[in-house]
C-alpha cells in the first residue's frame, strides 16, 4: 500500500513537471516574455524623494515642478520642506 502512495506521488510531480515545462514552450511559441504571464502587472520605476529619501511610485507621488526640473514627494510635509515653507 504504501509502495502504490509513493508511486502515485511520484506520477503527480512527474506529470507536474511537464505540464510546467509544456506551458512555457506554448508561451514561448506565442512570444510572450518569460516571466510575464497573464495578469502581472509590468514593473514600475520608482523615484526618490529628495528630503527623506523614501522611494515612491510618480503617478501616487506628490510632485513640484520649479526651472523645468519635477521632485517627488511622499508626502505633503517633505513637499513643504522642500519648499521651504516649514
Amino acid at each position: 500500500m504504501l509502495r502504490f502512495i509513493l508511486l502515485a506521488l511520484l506520477f503527480l510531480l512527474v506529470a507536474r513537471a511537464f505540464w510546467r515545462l509544456m506551458d512555457g514552450v506554448f508561451e514561448a511559441a506565442r512570444g510572450a516574455q518569460p516571466g510575464h504571464r497573464n495578469g502581472n502587472a509590468p514593473a514600475v520605476k520608482l523615484v526618490r524623494d529628495p528630503v527623506c529619501g523614501t522611494h515612491v511610485s510618480p503617478r501616487a507621488a506628490l510632485s513640484l515642478t520649479s526651472a523645468g526640473s519635477t521632485q517627488y514627494f511622499c508626502s505633503e510635509e517633505c513637499r513643504a520642506k522642500f519648499s521651504g515653507r516649514k
